[in-house]
């Protein structure tokens, strides 16, 4: 008897992109072991082994971070405030946007993933950059967003509060309707504010 389970296309999707994640995490470490380890014999200085450096470390939070937002979440697993910060840190650290996360506790990692994906949104309405806020209260998430310019895409934005709504979207615009799935199944509702000088999303 075949006992196999058959999982349905959005968590297919999501096991897809914890094993891609999971399978990148180990060859990073190593190219980044070499690294440091290049610069401890003082073999290879100055700013090409620098910029090479940097961009693993870059790629190395990136992914942390993608496997988090695009990988399953199961009910069972908590990711810690520790951890967290350090993903974000290393994501966000240098760039215009600077991201503040006030959870003090472990979390499940199905908010983090959801507060990740609320994230990944709000950076392309940012185009030049700004603070967030993300915070948790009574089961609620929070982002609070503010920015010199706010370049929200109306079509985009409604997918999140309308779980039948359909529209086109690009690669780079996938964690709309990730969001909006993610957070219905789990039974809520996400709520998006845009204005002139930030937008703010909860659920």
């Amino acid at each position: 008897m075949d006992d196999r389970k058959i999982f349905p296309p959005e968590d297919l999707a999501a096991l897809v992109g914890s094993r891609l994640c999971h399978d990148l995490v180990n060859p990073l470490a190593a190219i980044g072991n070499g690294v440091e380890l290049l610069a401890m014999t003082g073999s290879a200085d100055g700013p090409e082994m620098a910029l090479t450096g940097d961009a693993v470390k870059d790629a190395q939070a990136r992914i942390r971070f993608f496997r988090i937002a695009f990988g399953a979440a199961g009910a069972e697993h908590e990711i810690s405030r520790r951890e967290t910060d350090e993903i974000l840190t290393a994501l966000f650290a240098t760039g215009r946007l600077r991201v503040t996360w006030h959870p003090d506790t472990a979390l499940p990692r199905i908010d983090v993933k959801l507060a990740f994906l609320m994230l990944n949104c709000t950076e392309t309405a940012l185009p030049m950059g700004g603070t967030v806020e993300i915070r948790r209260h009574d089961e609620q998430l929070e982002l609070v967003a503010e920015g010199p310019r706010v370049n929200a895409d109306r079509a985009l934005w409604q997918l999140l509060e309308h779980p039948g709504q359909t529209t086109d979207v690009r690669a780079a615009e996938v964690q709309f309707p990730l969001l909006r799935d993610a957070a219905f199944g789990v039974g809520r509702a996400p709520r998006v504010t845009i204005g002139d000088a930030g937008l703010t999303i909860t659920l």
